[in-house]
């Protein structure tokens, strides 16, 4: 008879290594930038979002990004960076940003794994449906900022008007 341990030893695995098998299980794009770092692409509701897994092992710490390709011009960084003060309000786990290099809008969530440092599938695939569930969430308000001119409080209430309708 096996036990939940044994269980769980069979389900679990590297973090890079189990998020690049649940990309491939998915048939979803997927390589190697490093032996601590996955990069994948997934198709959400809006767009398609570039995914990446990054492993730090010092800190027992995987980082997701997804990254929606939506590049913040220098005249908009103002009403960007208020929108994402509302939204990150709203967001539970994760929060987005803006990277300085190249001024581009990402969503980062940082998983703290135990001692041996492995992931489970119901892990990955959480933290991978998290991300995409949020940038999906939030795609509208970005585009009704940066190409509506709308305020990013009127941004946002759309968005969530929006998205309530759809379901």
């Amino acid at each position: 008879m096996r036990t939940g341990h044994d269980d769980n030893e069979r389900d679990e695995a590297a973090p890079v290594d189990m998020i690049a098998s649940l990309f491939e299980a998915r048939g979803w794009p997927c390589e190697f930038v490093s032996d601590d770092e996955v990069s994948g692409e997934v198709q959400g509701s809006w767009a398609s979002y570039q995914v990446r897994a990054i492993w730090r092992a010092e800190d027992h710490v995987l980082q997701i990004l997804c990254l929606p390709d939506i590049r913040i011009a220098d005249d908009k960084r103002p009403q960007v960076f208020e929108l994402m003060a509302l939204i990150n309000e709203q967001v539970w786990i994760g929060h987005f940003d803006i990277w300085s290099n190249g001024a581009v809008l990402l969503y980062r969530h940082g998983l703290m794994l135990g001692d041996d440092g492995l992931l489970s599938l119901s892990q990955a695939q959480a933290a991978i449906e998290a991300a995409v569930d949020e940038c999906d969430r939030f795609y509208p308000a970005f585009q009704f900022v940066l190409w509506g001119d709308k305020s990013p409080v009127e941004a946002l209430a759309s968005a969530m008007v929006d998205a309530a309708g759809e379901a």
